[in-house]
């Protein structure tokens, strides 16, 4: 599964992934305009996105900080800090939870909301 993950400033999204979380630049593909047509990052522990646009005119158009997403980390407390130094804003800092998780949520720039915990699934 790659969800999409919009931004209007794409090349700036890509940075805060990249330097936040730890995401890695796997395919950015430039338009004529310089203007950023397709990107994919990729998880290091694996799976990915894909970097969605808020352009009205795209079908698959998404508005400003409408995702949310879960992804699995084997270390929320070095990467919830790592977060919050690139300009994260906390939602709710590394806890434990009833099922086993530890997690935490953070807010991105431009308004995404990023869950991290070490709850894999089952």
């Amino acid at each position: 599964m790659w969800p999409l993950v919009p931004y209007l400033d794409k090349k700036a999204g890509i940075r805060f992934l990249v330097e936040a979380f730890g995401f890695e630049e796997a395919l950015i593909v430039p338009g004529d305009d310089g203007q950023i047509v397709h990107a994919e990052l990729r998880w290091p522990h694996g799976g990915g996105i894909m970097i969605g646009t808020c352009d009205p005119e795209s079908p698959f158009a998404q508005q400003k900080g409408s995702a949310s997403n879960y992804v699995v980390t084997d270390e929320p407390d070095a990467l919830y800090e790592r977060a919050l130094a690139a300009g994260a804003e906390s939602l709710y800092a590394p806890q434990d939870q009833d099922y086993g998780s530890r997690d935490f949520v953070v807010r991105d720039p431009e308004g995404n909301i990023w869950s991290f915990g070490t709850y894999p699934g089952t």
